[in-house]
């Protein structure tokens, strides 16, 4: 019965295509197309790197992978006088193959150092707050302004000694009475995180 590597060999001489072709098609470099090619398991680290490059060079050539793995199993798994190489070499995947995995590498290490950029600059920073309405700031024949601000859900807002809960959107309202001439409002926010923000705005009655 033909080896694992004649039969991969006789498929890729059969359609015509070159060790270098087969390189291009499935990042693996052309020595180690060889060696399955040529039985010569001893040059790879381990079975399991032997499976997973004979599994992508018969998938390429069209033949059924699973069938040419289990031959490979049959014949070579159970010899024990093939000495792997210990470490696992960059060597097996091509300078292209190496370019996506340190551009992805990279790419992973960006992310997360954004994420946590941003997670420790949202720890770090007092909580946000606005007044939504009204939008004026001086009015006539009004005693009482209603006033409504956005902040975050989890801030503990108090205004003049008195506290106001948010909604779980975080926007709060609060009645704010107002006199004849400068009213000034402020607000003050402690967010989760224990940072504080206070927001001063002045209303004027006419």
């Amino acid at each position: 019965m033909a080896s694992v590597g004649e039969i991969i060999k006789k498929e890729r001489e059969k359609k015509g295509l070159t060790l270098r072709q087969i390189e291009k098609e499935i990042k693996i470099r052309e020595k180690y197309l060889a060696a399955i090619e040529e039985n010569k398991w001893e040059i790879f680290s381990s079975r399991i790197y032997i499976i997973g490059v004979i599994k992508n060079y018969s998938k390429v050539l069209g033949l059924e992978s699973q069938k040419i793995v289990a031959l490979f199993r049959r014949d070579y798994e159970q010899k024990d006088d093939i000495h792997f190489k210990r470490r696992v070499a960059s060597h097996y995947l091509t300078s292209q193959s190496r370019r996506i995995v340190l551009g992805g590498v990279i790419l992973i290490i960006a992310v997360f150092s954004s994420y946590f950029g941003y997670q420790l600059k949202q720890f770090l920073s007092p909580p946000k707050v606005a007044i939504v309405s009204p939008q004026g700031d001086r009015f006539r024949s009004v005693d009482i302004l209603k006033i409504t601000g956005q902040t975050e859900k989890e801030a503990s807002i108090i205004i003049y000694g008195e506290k106001i809960y948010p909604s779980k959107d975080g926007t709060f309202q609060y009645d704010f009475p107002i006199k004849m001439g400068r009213n000034e409002l402020v607000i003050e926010v402690i967010g989760a995180n224990g940072k504080k923000a206070v927001l001063k705005k002045d209303y004027f009655k006419d």
